[in-house]
């Protein structure tokens, strides 16, 4: 069995699904259309799937034994598309994020996988995750029991990357380790009090108080974190007031945090309590801060890495298994990788020097899609040589 042969000879089916799913893109947990192509083409492929959690599917392949996953993620963004591709999108969204290819790969990997079922030392359990842009959907898969009956022993995921200088058509990067940012959505909502801009002194301007938190948190990322650490704290927006002549009785900040260490995470949402809280009690003002969402760094596991790599020799050929740096985006598949040893790798779909020059989240962002069917083979490859060797 080769199973890049027979990933190879799937690409127009793989490629068929994908554009399906890139011409009518849909958001976070709303993904009627998306979820009913999944779960049709998983009922083609004789395949039991099911529903997990508000828009999940999952289907298990193979036999009793240790259980290795598969995941992919299926979500789009808010955003116009401006490819030019005639099977661009219909809608208001996009699918610049490539989850449409990871959806398709991953369907093209279970037929894979059920085509040779026989051959399967254990379980192979496949997941469509929903909402990973808004860093919900793993926990809510999570939640619902997807690392459980069977549990689950080890996992994988697959992320493409374009136009940027290691994002090569049908090149596997991968680093064991730290390899994505953590992600944290924050808001601190100033309360003050509203007074005439005749009065100011009977007025606690909030305005004023957010802006002394925003000077003040700069000071964490200059001063208290080392610099190798890279952190990213980010006030992105800004609310506050009813009007230009009056003292604003409220403001809110809206804040972004991204680190590559769990304890830089905690020092740095402890700071951000102590400084917004502090400063408003100091301007006779008060506080509150809530910690929306957010997600961990995703670490790979070095032992599943190296072995996972040498799987993918063996599957694509040693000249396309590279090493990579880490990237400062964050992957919600961080919370599956905090439960079992994972990996995620990157799938170059087209490289600068190959003239893909928008990178993902970009509205002029392509695809090749001659390494889809790559992506595919790694993916069954990768869960049959591990149930083997383990």
């Amino acid at each position: 069995m080769n199973i890049l042969d027979e990933a190879l000879a799937l690409k127009d089916e793989i490629v068929s699904i994908r554009r399906q799913l890139h011409t009518y893109p849909e958001l976070g947990f709303e993904l009627p259309n998306t979820t009913k192509l999944v779960f049709d083409k998983l009922l083609e492929y004789g395949c039991n799937p099911e529903r997990v959690g508000r828009s999940g599917v999952i289907c298990d392949l193979g036999r009793e034994g240790k259980t290795f996953l598969l995941r992919a993620d299926m979500d789009a963004l808010p955003m116009h598309e401006n490819s030019g591709l005639d099977f661009s999108s219909k809608n208001n969204n996009a699918h610049t994020c490539g989850h449409d290819a990871h959806t398709a790969m991953l369907l093209g990997a279970v037929k894979i996988l059920k085509n040779n079922e026989s051959q399967l030392n254990g379980c192979v359990r496949v997941i469509f995750q929903p909402a990973e842009e808004i860093l919900a959907g793993a926990d809510d898969m999570i939640s619902n029991g997807i690392l459980e009956a069977p549990k689950v022993s080890a996992a994988m995921a697959l992320h493409i990357v374009t136009g940027i200088d290691y994002a090569h058509t049908g090149n596997i990067y991968s680093k064991a380790g730290a390899i994505t940012y953590s992600g944290d959505a924050i808001e601190i909502s100033i309360v003050g009090k509203d007074a005439h801009g005749s009065t100011p002194n009977l007025g606690v301007d909030a305005i004023f108080i957010a802006s002394q938190v925003i000077i003040a948190l700069q000071n964490v990322i200059a001063r208290e974190i080392p610099p190798e650490e890279n952190a990213v704290l980010l006030v992105g927006k800004i609310n506050g007031g009813t009007s230009g002549n009056t003292v604003a009785g409220s403001a809110t900040l809206n804040i972004s945090a991204r680190v590559k260490s769990d304890l830089i995470r905690d020092f740095i949402k402890q700071r951000i309590f102590e400084i917004s809280t502090s400063i408003a009690e100091a301007f006779r003002g008060t506080s509150h801060v809530k910690f929306i969402s957010g997600v961990p760094p995703l670490f790979n596991d070095p032992h599943l890495t190296e072995s996972l790599e040498s799987y993918c020799k063996e599957i694509i050929g040693c000249e396309r298994v590279k090493k990579m740096d880490s990237f400062h985006g964050s992957e919600d598949f961080a919370l599956i990788a905090k439960n079992v040893p994972s990996v995620l790798f990157t799938l170059g779909v087209g490289g600068r020097d190959e003239g893909y020059e928008y990178a993902l989240h970009h509205p002029s962002m392509r695809v090749n899609e001659d390494a889809l069917p790559i992506g595919a083979a790694v993916y069954a490859g990768c869960a049959l040589s591990w149930l083997r060797n383990n």
